[in-house]
């Protein structure tokens, strides 16, 4: 198979994972709704940090978890047939297949579906497969809409080994970010109907949820795993691969700067989630914020400020 077809296939690849994750939102969003008039019948089952949550090994299955189970597997299908448009794009490139935000969207993209994955199977949080997979479906949309290039050869800047250390640092932590976000909207939506909600009117897919507790720790443990590793990524290897191609550590770039933002939100979070006073619904929304600061990093700056790193576009 020559470049070229293999620069086709990662595109088609792209845009078929697009349209499967499509489909695994529909069948998501199916499940809410097929669950709108069942009551909070589960029986508690262990999750992180001790709490309790729903499970549903003593019903028998309902249209909503056949609905969920589509949407899972969808979502498998999508990031397998994702895998493959990542990888030929590497090998159409005969590079690492995060050189611009086309690249970093996409491999982006593909790690923080293989983590809902996984931390469906470890922590049962299929909750919050509809906010994951619609997500993912926007920004790949938007990436191959608006910022896709053709396969091609690394500027001279971005040749350099500090690509693979800080860009795979960078979309891991920004994966684990996406879920914690994920988990910090239910957890509002979920506080917020458990204290007005009456016990006989709780029905629905959100009474089929954790407990605004459990999903509260969920979130914190993702952000809190997530946390030093976007550290290592801007404040560590980012300053070094500086020093590497510009000649110094820190030059307050646009990018530099909204990469430190993002941190010192994040650590603001962290400190909120141990400070008793600071728990629950601020901290969430401290965790929001913070996810908003990584997105316009991402997509603010890229697009619309520039600076030294406007080449990775």
């Amino acid at each position: 198979m020559t470049l070229e077809q293999l620069g086709r296939l990662s595109n088609y690849s792209v845009v078929s994972a697009t349209v499967i994750l499509a489909l695994a939102f529909v069948a998501y969003a199916a499940q809410w709704g097929l669950a709108r008039n069942v009551a909070a019948v589960r029986q508690p089952v262990a999750v992180p940090g001790g709490a309790e949550a729903p499970a549903l090994d003593d019903l028998e299955p309902d249209r909503s978890d056949v609905a969920g189970g589509i949407g899972y597997s969808l979502t498998s299908l999508a990031t397998l047939v994702l895998a493959v448009g990542v990888v030929t794009r590497g090998l159409s490139a005969e590079r690492v297949p995060w050189g611009n935000m086309y690249e970093f969207s996409c491999v982006g993209i593909l790690v923080a579906l293989v983590a809902y994955l996984v931390l469906v199977r470890v922590w049962d949080i299929d909750w919050i497969g509809a906010l994951v997979t619609v997500f993912a479906m926007i920004v790949l949309g938007s990436s191959m809409l608006f910022v896709y290039v053709p396969p091609g050869p690394l500027v001279p800047a971005l040749d350099s080994y500090w690509l693979v250390i800080h860009v795979i640092g960078a979309i891991t932590a920004g994966a684990a970010f996406l879920v914690g976000a994920a988990a910090s909207i239910l957890y509002l939506l979920k506080a917020r109907a458990e204290a007005r909600t009456p016990e006989d009117e709780r029905v629905g897919f959100l009474w089929r949820m954790p407990s605004s507790a459990v999903i509260d720790q969920v979130a914190y443990r993702v952000h809190a795993f997530a946390f030093p590793i976007w550290t290592f990524a801007a404040l560590i290897a980012g300053p070094i691969w500086a020093q590497a191609a510009w000649g110094r550590y820190w030059g307050w770039d646009a990018k530099e700067v909204w990469a430190f933002i993002t941190w010192v939100f994040y650590a603001a979070y962290l400190h909120a989630r141990a400070t008793a006073g600071w728990r629950g619904k601020a901290a969430a929304i401290l965790a929001l914020v913070a996810f908003a600061t990584f997105l316009f990093n991402y997509i603010g700056v890229n697009l619309f400020v520039g600076g030294l790193h406007s080449y990775a576009t």
